[in-house]
C-alpha cells in the first residue's frame, strides 16, 4: 500500500520493549527527503538472489488496515496504536517520534532472523552506521525481499512502532546490511541495540489482568490506612503492658516516625511526583514493627543490666553500646534488602521497597537522636531512677538478683600480721 510520510524521518531512538522485531516493507511512495538508507556491506564474491518465491502480497490492505491509517493521528502524543495485527497482514504504524505514519504490509524478515547488530563509523571517519548481519534464513528472505524493491523504503517496527524505516539502495544478498543517516555517534548505538535485543524470542503472556476503579482503589487504600492504625494500636498496648511508663518512650518515638515519615512522602510527591499507593501503605505498615523491633531489643538490655544488679542508670549506659550493633545489624539487612527488591522490580512492588527503605532509615534516626537521648533524661528523674514499680524498670519486677559485695580484709594499724594478729572485714559496694 502506499506510504503516507510527513516530514523526513530522524534517526531512530531506542525502545524500551524486547520482544520479536519485524521487518515492514512501506509501500511504493518514496519519502520527500531521503531517509536513512540500507546498503549491502561488500563481499568477496557477490551471490545472486536466492530462488525463493516473494513474500509481499500483492493485494492491497484491507479496509481495516486503510481505516487505521486515516484515523490514526501520529501527532497526538497519546495516540497508541494497540491493535493486534498478525504479521502476515497490512499495518498502520507512526514514526516513534510520531512525525510520520505509514500503511505497511506483511512481515519480511522475523526479528529473530537478526544475528547481530553493531554501530560504528565509515572508514573514512564519516557517518555513523548500524551493521547488520542476518541469520541463514533471514539472508533469503532479505535478498529476495531488497532485490524486488531497489529504491523502496523498509520499515524496522517494534511494538507496532515503526523504529527506523531506510531506503534499499541495492539488492543485499550476502547476509549483511548497513544501515547508514544522520546518524549520531548515540543514536546509532541506540538503533544498534533496538534491533540486538529487538530480536531476542522473548514473548511474555499476562497471568493476571485486574482493573481497579478509582472507588475500589481509594477504598483499597483507605483499608490499608486502616489496617496500619490497628496494627499501631496493638504495638502501644504492648509496649504500655509490657514496659508500663517505659511504653511511653515507645509510643512517642512512633509518632515522631510516623511524623517523618509522612514530611519525607509530603516533601518527595512535591519534588518528584512520588506517591503513596496501597503497596507502600503495606511497608509502612511493616516498618511500624522493625521500628517496635528496635525499641525491645534497647529495653531488653537494659533490663538484662538491671537484672545482673546494676544501677538503673548505669544499665542505660551499658547496654546502649551492645543494642546499638544489634539495631544497626538488622536494619542495615533490611535496608540492603529494600535495595535489592527496588531495582529488581516494577511498580507496586517498587513503592513497597522504596517506602519500606525510607522508614528503615528512619528507624536509625528516631532510635539515635530521640529514644536513646529520651531514656537517658528520664532515668535522671526519681521516678524512673529508683525503679518504681510502675515504670517498668522496677528491679524486683523484672526479676534482679541481689548483687553481694565483695568482702575484704584489712589489718588493724598497728598491728603485725601473723597468725595472732586480727584483721577488720568491711564490705565495700561496687557498682
Amino acid at each position: 500500500g502506499p506510504a503516507d510520510p510527513a516530514v523526513p524521518a530522524p534517526p531512530a531512538a531506542p525502545s524500551p520493549a524486547g520482544r520479536a522485531l519485524p521487518l515492514f516493507q512501506e509501500g511504493t511512495t518514496p519519502a520527500a527527503t531521503p531517509a536513512p538508507s540500507a546498503a549491502a556491506t561488500p563481499a568477496p564474491t557477490p551471490a545472486p538472489a536466492p530462488a525463493v518465491p516473494p513474500l509481499l502480497s500483492d493485494a492491497p490492505p484491507g479496509p481495516s488496515a486503510q481505516e487505521r491509517f486515516a484515523t490514526l493521528d501520529c501527532a497526538n502524543p497519546g495516540a497508541v496504536n494497540n491493535v493486534d495485527v498478525p504479521p502476515d497482514q497490512p499495518l498502520a504504524a507512526c514514526l516513534q517520534d510520531g512525525t510520520e505514519k505509514y500503511l505497511l504490509g506483511p512481515t519480511v524478515v522475523e526479528g529473530t532472523e537478526i544475528n547481530n547488530a553493531t554501530a560504528g563509523q565509515q572508514q573514512n571517519g564519516g557517518r555513523y552506521v548500524v551493521q547488520l548481519e542476518f541469520k541463514s534464513t533471514g539472508t533469503q528472505q532479505f535478498a529476495a525481499f531488497t532485490s524486488q524493491n531497489v529504491g523502496q523504503r523498509f520499515a524496522v517496527v517494534l511494538d507496532n512502532t515503526v523504529i527506523s524505516a531506510p531506503s534499499i539502495n541495492e539488492a543485499i544478498v550476502g547476509g549483511s546490511a548497513e544501515i547508514s543517516g544522520t546518524f549520531t555517534r548515540t543514536e546509532a548505538d541506540d538503533l544498534a541495540q533496538v534491533l540486538k535485543f529487538g530480536a531476542l524470542p522473548v514473548t511474555f503472556d499476562p497471568q493476571e489482568v485486574l482493573q481497579v476503579s478509582a472507588t475500589v482503589g481509594g477504598d483499597q487504600l483507605n483499608k490499608g490506612i486502616l489496617a496500619g492504625l490497628i496494627g499501631l494500636g496493638l504495638v502501644i498496648v504492648y509496649s504500655m503492658l509490657f514496659y508500663r511508663a517505659l511504653g511511653l518512650v515507645s509510643i512517642l518515638s512512633l509518632l515522631v516516625a510516623g511524623a517523618l515519615t509522612y514530611g519525607v512522602v509530603a516533601l518527595m510527591g512535591e519534588a518528584i511526583g512520588f506517591a503513596l499507593i496501597l503497596a507502600g501503605v503495606i511497608g509502612v505498615i511493616v516498618s511500624i514493627g522493625i521500628t517496635a523491633d528496635s525499641f525491645v531489643v534497647y529495653f531488653e538490655r537494659v533490663r538484662d543490666e538491671i537484672r545482673d544488679g546494676r544501677p538503673i542508670r548505669v544499665a542505660v549506659e551499658r547496654a546502649w553500646p551492645r543494642a546499638r550493633r544489634t539495631i544497626l545489624v538488622a536494619d542495615s539487612v533490611t535496608f540492603l534488602a529494600a535495595i535489592v527488591l527496588y531495582f529488581l522490580s516494577i511498580g507496586r512492588v517498587q513503592n513497597f521497597a522504596f517506602t519500606l527503605g525510607l522508614t528503615t532509615l528512619i528507624d536509625v534516626l528516631v532510635i539515635f537522636f530521640f529514644t536513646k537521648p529520651l531514656v537517658t533524661l528520664l532515668v535522671r528523674r526519681p521516678f524512673f531512677r529508683d525503679g518504681h514499680k510502675l515504670s517498668g524498670l522496677n528491679p524486683e519486677s523484672i526479676g534482679a538478683k541481689p548483687r553481694r559485695a565483695p568482702l575484704r580484709t584489712r589489718t588493724p594499724v598497728g598491728a603485725t600480721a601473723g597468725p595472732a594478729s586480727s584483721a577488720v572485714v568491711t564490705a565495700e559496694e561496687t557498682p
